[in-house]
């Protein structure tokens, strides 16, 4: 069996945890083909891409010794690790290839204080270097352990747009060259080692991949290699029925359908993100989520089965703002709605969530708070006119907070909103907007953020989650 690995955050953040990362790898490798896709180090106190962008940012403000000047801790740090972990040969190897690396952005650094400019482009060369000295690291640690690992720069694996700071793959060409390079590697039973978050141009002009960009290079080469499986190894068993933090009870769930984890991710839980993961749901490759620290837990399973179940979790999403526009005159307007919604694109905001009553007299929508204030200033000058004539009267504003109850097992299930109503109300939590999409994966409330922890727990009590 083929598997693309991610081990990310917490699982290379020191000696022990890449140490932990080597002994997962070492027994995957006996009975698979394995590729390793690996996030920057981050120590507690020292995160290496943070470091990157703040030194250069500094450098755009005129402090050309800014990357200088952290260059020694970060060198330490992954030498540090090292020591524990490779060989000494692979140690004196590691050192100067890392030091190369930061001397080529200490230069880069002192070019961007003269120029008092940081473009999106030399920005994407300080961010994506903590993966590239990562791999390095941990591509020693493999040698060590035992295998013939190779570290690798995805900037010779994925190809992208030139959209620095957020680029998009071309997945043919990163299909092509993906497979020329990792192929011969993996029937040659080598392990490649490839840098999360980063890409290159069909120039080969480095770009990364923007938030979630590791987990993002994960899911395409497992899609472009047609890869049995995906595993994202995380600090947790798998994903969760609630927010353990909110609902102690919470308990792992087995299985998930790929629709069921989008919706989750989408209502603020900690899963992949959907647009990340799309090119393993595209070619239906399944996904596990896996704990890097208990790897005997089989994890959760994301597939195109959903398993079984009604209900299945309970989300969450706080500093939410809903905004409701109304008035008689919108009864029987035509277009109102694409106005009101056009203004709030317009204000750059995102709609989390949509409710109108039958009357047509309201219709209410969700925005993040900090987008609250730039949607109603766009629906004031787009409605002026209809305010004037009355069809608009009003335009409120209440803090609030989003439950998403979701599962596939709820789709033609009679009673699953009187049960999630019902025990909203034996907890005393009042409803102020509800919304369910058409495919009944899930049934989203607007609560008081007074009343948001209280109705996640009331309704996985229900439910048994």
């Amino acid at each position: 069996m083929r598997v693309v690995m991610k081990f990310g955050g917490t699982s290379v953040g020191s000696a022990a945890a890449i140490r932990q990362v080597a002994k997962i790898a070492v027994e995957s490798h006996h009975e698979h083909e394995v590729v390793l896709v690996v996030s920057a180090m981050n120590a507690p106190d020292l995160r290496t891409t943070d470091t990157l962008i703040a030194a250069a940012k500094a450098a755009a403000e005129g402090d050309g010794d800014a990357t200088a000047e952290v260059a020694p801790r970060l060198l330490a740090m992954h030498m540090e690790a090292a020591a524990a972990l490779a060989t000494p040969s692979d140690c004196a190897t590691l050192e100067v290839d890392l030091r190369s690396m930061l001397d080529y952005l200490s230069n880069l650094s002192r070019s961007i204080a003269i120029l008092g400019e940081l473009t999106p482009r030399a920005l994407d060369l300080f961010s994506g270097l903590g993966e590239r000295m990562n791999a390095r690291l941990i591509a020693a640690a493999l040698r060590g352990a035992g295998l013939d690992a190779l570290a690798l720069d995805a900037t010779e694996l994925i190809v992208t747009d030139d959209r620095f700071g957020m680029a998009t793959p071309l997945m043919n060409e990163t299909r092509e060259q993906a497979r020329a390079c990792l192929q011969p590697l993996l029937i040659g039973r080598q392990v490649p080692v490839v840098t999360g978050f980063i890409g290159a141009t069909k120039a080969g002009v480095p770009t990364t991949l923007g938030r979630g960009g590791s987990d993002y290079s994960c899911s395409i080469l497992g899609a472009v290699l047609d890869a049995d499986e995906v595993w994202f190894w995380k600090e947790v068993d798998g994903v969760l029925s609630a927010n353990p933090k909110l609902v102690p009870e919470a308990r792992t769930m087995e299985r998930l359908s790929y629709s069921e984890m989008g919706e989750m991710a989408y209502y603020g839980a900690n899963v992949l993100h959907p647009k990340t993961v799309q090119p393993l749901v595209q070619r239906r490759i399944p996904i596990r989520i896996r704990n890097t620290f208990n790897p005997a837990h089989p994890g959760t399973i994301i597939s195109a089965e959903p398993g079984s179940g009604t209900a299945k979790a309970v989300t969450a999403i706080k500093d939410v703002s809903l905004i409701t526009v109304g008035g008689p005159g919108m009864l029987g307007l035509t277009g109102v709605a694409a106005r009101i919604f056009g203004a709030v694109a317009r204000a750059g905001s995102n709609n989390l969530l949509i409710s109108q009553a039958s009357s047509e007299q309201s219709v209410c929508f969700a925005v993040a708070r900090t987008e609250a204030a730039a949607a109603v200033a766009e629906l004031r000058a787009e409605l002026a006119n209809d305010f004037s004539a009355h069809d608009v009267e009003h335009i409120g504003v209440i803090e609030c907070t989003i439950i998403a109850v979701v599962g596939s097992g709820m789709r033609g299930t009679p009673g699953i909103a009187g049960r999630i109503f019902g025990s909203l109300g034996d907890a005393g939590v009042n409803i102020i907007a509800v919304a369910q999409g058409s495919t009944e994966n899930n049934i989203s409330l607007v609560v008081a953020p007074s009343e948001g922890d209280e109705a996640v727990r009331a309704i996985h009590r229900s439910f048994s989650l």
